[in-house]
């Protein structure tokens, strides 16, 4: 069967995507990692994805500049490569392709905004995308917000690029190349496309529920909290049974 998505690094130093996994790299409350399955599912949908190398990015209110490891100084930001990838990308590119790097960091127009590149190419089976977005249940840091985008990455092969919005002004921001920032997650296009999200219906009172939902209801809520000896995470373990089942 062939890959949901292959990732291609053109930029050697980063670190290759990894599968998310159902702990939010570690940072879940143990009681949520153990019996939540709504929250450890969502924690595992996608894989990781990291910056280039360690940045700082700071942010007066108006301006943005960027520093990294071993340099001492803050460099204005207005579009930056990765050190030493222009003759890289050249030497292997074709002709018709060289000096056509994409660049690592692009400031935007939008104050204190601007782009990332994950270091990372990405191709996806036919009638699927990516959704790049911010790490699921995960802690923020503050400092910091990604934008949410979907990319058609079965018909536009290119770079990754993750938006990315500071919010503070009085200390930069650091990304760690060794610590996850963003997460890719595998959608179908049917699954955003109008007539999906168009096909929608909603109740407006307790009436207009059915006797087949209400049979739902008191076999999944009412029935087990009236058992005193019932297992924590019943939910939990009955969707991880039908999941290794399936």
């Amino acid at each position: 069967m062939p890959p949901t998505v292959v990732f291609h690094r053109i930029i050697e130093q980063t670190r290759l995507p990894q599968r998310a996994d159902r702990t939010a790299a570690g940072t879940l409350p143990i009681r949520a990692a153990r019996y939540c399955e709504a929250i450890t599912t969502a924690c595992a949908f996608g894989w990781y994805l990291f910056p280039p190398l360690d940045l700082e990015l700071a942010w007066d209110g108006h301006d943005i500049a960027w520093s990294w490891p071993g340099h001492d100084a803050f460099i204005p930001l207005t579009a930056a490569q990765f050190p030493g990838l222009g003759a890289r990308f050249d030497a292997a590119a074709p002709p018709e392709a060289r000096g056509c790097a994409p660049p690592m960091l692009t400031a935007l127009p939008e104050p204190g905004t601007l782009q990332i590149w994950t270091g990372l190419f990405a191709r996806t089976a036919p009638d699927w995308s990516l959704l790049l977005r911010p790490l699921p249940n995960f802690p923020r840091s503050g400092g910091f917000e990604l934008y949410e985008g979907v990319v058609e990455t079965d018909r536009w092969f290119g770079p990754l690029f993750v938006n990315l919005r500071l919010t503070r002004t009085h200390h930069p921001v650091h990304l760690k190349a060794d610590f996850p920032f963003a997460q890719a997650q595998p959608l179908p296009r049917i699954a955003y496309a109008d007539p999906t999200v168009d096909s929608m219906q909603a109740t407006a009172a307790l009436a207009d529920l059915s006797s087949q939902d209400w049979s739902d209801y008191v076999a999944t809520v009412v029935t087990p909290n009236a058992d005193p000896d019932r297992p924590h995470g019943r939910y939990a373990t009955a969707a991880r049974r039908r999941s290794a089942r399936e």
